[in-house]
């Protein structure tokens, strides 16, 4: 059964192009994909991702409990900061990667993926033997992403947060639009720059309202999903479900910057003894020389035609005007500037190894 956001017919009236996503009505694009990455490549634009996952975590072993999920270390936050990591799971891969937010020494937000939620909801009750207060509030929340280098300025008048001044991965809770707390986050999956506003689904409406009349000066734009995929992947940014799942190995998917060995997680035995090992194929970034896109899924071929590995994310970069992609490869053929080839429709077709972000 598909779930709708609760502005999907705010969306529809907009002139949405609508899409089943992760279990729920989505709107992918509104005035076209590329016109909406530009958008928020060079004014500011707002993404409705109501779908995301949000749990609350409550108690005096809060902490404790995340420690046990999270591959990285929990203990280094503090009130109003934000951390990334992934959720391992007992067979070397991911559950899912997700956000955790301090809210106080006992409280924490985490923000999970949507094709995740149970699944994610079910790991972390089955580890909660810490007696932790959990709380699913992702059907009471919406959530808008507004994005872009002028997201601070179009915002400003709404609230008495000076956004300008929040720093990377922190996040502050005021009133907002005339809503009292509203949390405002700093994370952002564009690379452009940008707020998060967490709202309880009954003042959606208003909010989202109040930020296209504040933004209207700044040529503030509805923004789908098509674009989210496009602006994320010239950031070289994963995608649980493409560039991560349940087989997936951390290291080989670049996430060794935060596997933290300072507590014993969930696997951290056999993740530690891998990352002593290495791995035999690594994520890379690669930039197509030849016409074609690579899609995902198809195989990465050496000169030789013998298949080194897969394509899981690829698409046209709408900045650069080429194709680009991120795909596992041998180990050895996963250094910058290394020639590789995908195999679009029998035809071995050239690409370079790039390190992310395409672009700077």
């Amino acid at each position: 059964m598909i779930k709708n956001i609760a502005l999907a017919e705010h969306h529809i009236a907009l002139g949405a192009k609508m899409v089943p996503f992760a279990g729920f009505n989505m709107p992918v694009q509104y005035s076209g994909i590329n016109d909406e990455h530009e958008t928020v490549r060079t004014a500011v634009g707002v993404f409705d991702v109501s779908h995301m996952g949000e749990f609350i975590l409550k108690g005096e072993k809060a902490m404790d409990l995340i420690q046990k999920i999270s591959s990285n270390d929990v203990s280094k936050l503090y009130d109003g900061k934000i951390q990334y990591a992934y959720i391992p799971n007992e067979t070397g891969g991911i559950v899912d990667d997700f956000l955790t937010y301090r809210i106080d020494k006992q409280t924490y937000l985490l923000v999970v993926n949507a094709s995740n939620i149970e699944k994610d909801w079910n790991w972390i009750s089955k580890y909660n033997t810490y007696g932790v207060e959990m709380k699913d509030i992702s059907d009471k929340t919406s959530l808008f992403a507004v994005q872009g280098p002028k997201a601070a300025e179009a915002l400003q008048s709404l609230t008495d947060i000076e956004l300008a001044e929040m720093e990377y991965y922190t996040f502050r809770k005021g009133t907002f639009a005339n809503v009292s707390n509203v949390l405002v986050s700093a994370t952002g999956y564009t690379g452009a720059g940008g707020f998060e506003i967490y709202v309880a689904n009954e003042d959606a409406k208003k909010v989202w309202n109040a930020i296209f009349e504040a933004g209207a000066a700044y040529g503030i734009k509805p923004i789908g999903l098509g674009a989210r995929d496009t602006l994320r992947l010239e950031m070289g940014f994963c995608l649980y479900g493409n560039d991560i799942d349940e087989h997936t190995s951390p290291f080989a998917a670049g996430l060794g910057w935060v596997t933290k060995f300072t507590s014993d997680f969930v696997n951290s035995k056999n993740l530690k003894a891998e990352k002593e090992n290495g791995v035999s194929q690594k994520l890379v970034g690669f930039e197509m020389l030849e016409r074609g896109i690579p899609r995902h899924d198809y195989e990465i071929v050496d000169a030789d035609g013998n298949k080194i590995g897969r394509v899981t994310s690829g698409t046209q970069s709408p900045t650069l005007k080429k194709s680009i992609g991120l795909g596992y490869v041998d180990a050895a053929f996963a250094k910058e500037g290394t020639d590789i080839y995908i195999s679009i429709r029998n035809q071995a077709v050239k690409a370079v190894v790039k390190k992310a972000p395409f672009v700077k």
